[in-house]
């Protein structure tokens, strides 16, 4: 007589090919496999770590400066990391050397109010602005070609709102934060895009679009920067983004060439 199976299989098995997400685990007894306990476990630390891991502003400077996007890099009002995850309001707004510096030093870089400002955060993640920026910024250029020439800036301890007063000292008319998000169990590296239109502090997320998920395991780059490039045409139509906005870039027409869509953009 065969001995009965250690691990009872789970009849929905077949459905774990189509998601990340953890089901169909099976059981040993009442309990869960050994496996997926120290999978689970392995997962929670690389999310926690993944919210306490300081972004590596410097290194990612020299990447972007080697793919030839010039930066600057500011701080919000929350010193550290412990006082960021205590403190979320402090991490929406701009220390005071920051202000300065974008006020002094972003003049001599680029020109004055550009047409879009980006902004590379830590956010909860610092493992997805690290892992996904760069290529994000380079999934842009085939539908702006002169995006090297806007500004980039590298924010530390920043909140999703700090792109607002980033990009109101810039006299930017759109911004985009590019931000990483909480980390999940089975994303840890997640970034997320954030556009508003307008950018001045006090703007609630009513009045900016998202683009979640960004990461190849998600929502690839180039999908992303597609959805982006919609969104930032259809914000120059609109004249505002937020709920008035939607993403249809599923559905609609094709967006034009890129050098037709440059030259309907054009100071960018």
């Amino acid at each position: 007589m065969s001995k009965p199976a250690i691990v009872t299989a789970d009849p929905w098995q077949r459905l774990q090919a189509l998601t990340r997400a953890r089901i169909a685990l099976g059981r040993s007894g009442a309990s869960l496999p050994t496996r997926e306990v120290l999978r689970f476990g392995t997962a929670h630390a690389q999310a926690r770590d993944a919210v306490h891991q300081a972004l590596d502003v410097a290194a990612l400077q020299a990447d972007l400066e080697n793919a030839g996007f010039a930066s600057l890099a500011v701080h919000s009002q929350a010193a550290d990391r412990s006082v960021y995850l205590r403190r979320p309001d402090w991490g929406r707004s701009l220390a005071p050397e920051s202000t300065r510096l974008l006020r002094e030093d972003a003049p001599t870089l680029w020109a004055p109010r550009p047409r879009l400002a980006l902004v590379l955060a830590d956010g909860l993640s610092s493992l997805a602005t690290d892992s996904h920026g760069l290529h994000m910024l380079q999934a842009l250029l085939p539908y702006f070609p002169d995006l090297r020439s806007q500004p980039v800036i590298v924010a530390s301890q920043a909140r999703v709102a700090l792109g607002d007063e980033i990009g109101h000292l810039l006299g930017a008319e759109q911004v985009v934060m590019m931000i990483g998000e909480r980390p999940g169990l089975s994303s840890p590296d997640s970034l997320g895009l954030y556009l508003t239109a307008g950018p001045r502090p006090g703007l609630t997320d009513a009045q900016r679009n998202c683009i979640s998920n960004v990461r190849p395991e998600g929502l690839g780059y180039q999908d992303a920067a597609r959805k982006l490039a919609f969104l930032i045409a259809g914000a120059l139509k609109l004249g505002r983004t937020g709920v008035d906005l939607k993403d249809d870039s599923d559905t609609a027409a094709p967006l034009p060439a890129p050098s037709g869509l440059h030259s309907s953009l054009a100071r960018l």
